[in-house]
């Protein structure tokens, strides 16, 4: 009776961990529902500090940084990151539970000619994806990604798959939270839930001085971490992911409240959640990364979205 109701406890934790769907190659995704947050970074912006000095002017009091999410401020915050303001996303989305696995990947190099494959699959390609494949892929452009978003729905016989948008992904990453990271404000828990690149202080605190060498400098297999609320895996930390939008610094002083999807138009595009390269900075849900879209870099990969009832 003890080992019957052991077993059935062990069968509901592996239930409530299940994803709500897995594709052809392993990729298990989770339903994100539609719903309301507060994007980017509560800090003192350069547009609150101007329009505090024009109320000052007419004897009026300041009004201080914009928080509408009323959380701590964050005095890492950078200008691209304000002002902070809701958004809705008004339809519900599936997202990958973990970063997209090299054993993923090389399945849609395996399909390419040898001219085109050899155009991604370099000596710097195998170098940075040198740690398995249930590592997750790096060293991957934008149009690597989006080149693999298209095989992907041929092969899966739809047209569901594609990068999330920065509001999407920022949506998941937060998981219902307003805080400066997903676990909180502080950056304490940090290693518990990402791969990242911790200076001698950080080491000096979380590891023993014959140990400080075990900083594992690359993309580590997916999942090791602890998930955030909703079950994602690596949203911060491990590799840079890739989203859809093109990036503008000012982009959140005129977005759209409900959907938006970047601007029409630019020169570079945006990745996010920081990874095994970058600081703790960078690991905080407001951080926008950017680059041009045929940049590549053993820190940066990608995750997906699959799009609900579109086929």
């Amino acid at each position: 009776m003890k080992t019957a109701s052991m077993l059935a406890i062990l069968l509901l934790a592996s239930a409530a961990q299940a994803a709500d769907y897995r594709n052809s190659l392993g990729m298990e995704f989770n339903t994100i529902p539609a719903g309301t947050f507060f994007m980017g970074s509560c800090m003192y912006s350069r547009a609150d500090k101007e329009a505090d000095r024009e109320l000052e002017k007419q004897g009026l009091p300041a009004k201080g940084p914009t928080c509408p999410a009323k959380g701590k401020l964050d005095e890492e915050a950078y200008e691209e990151e304000a002002p902070q303001h809701e958004v809705t996303i008004s339809q519900g989305f599936q997202l990958g539970v973990h970063e997209i696995t090299l054993g993923q990947f090389k399945q849609y190099l395996a399909t390419l000619d040898d001219e085109e494959r050899d155009k991604i699959d370099t000596a710097a390609f195998q170098k940075a994806n040198a740690h398995g494949d249930t590592a997750a892929v790096t060293y991957v452009s934008w149009r690597d990604a989006q080149a693999f978003i298209a095989w992907l729905n041929q092969k899966e016989g739809s047209a569901q798959y594609r990068l999330p948008t920065e509001a999407e992904w920022e949506y998941a990453a937060r998981a219902g939270t307003s805080t400066i990271y997903f676990w909180g404000d502080a950056m304490d828990p940090a290693p518990e839930y990402a791969w990242f690149n911790m200076d001698a202080a950080d080491l000096e605190k979380w590891f023993a001085l014959r140990e400080q060498n075990r900083k594992e400098n690359y993309a580590h297999p997916v999942g090791l971490k602890k998930a955030n609320p909703w079950g994602l895996y690596d949203m911060s930390g491990n590799v840079w992911e890739w989203v859809n939008d093109w990036y503008d610094a000012e982009y959140y002083h005129s977005s759209p409240a409900s959907d938006p999807i970047g601007p029409e138009q630019g020169r570079t595009r945006c990745f996010r959640g920081g990874s095994w390269y970058g600081s703790n900075k960078n690991l905080r849900s407001a951080f926008r990364g950017v680059n041009a879209p045929e940049y590549r870099s053993d820190s940066l990969g990608f995750r997906l979205v699959r799009q609900l009832g579109k086929q």
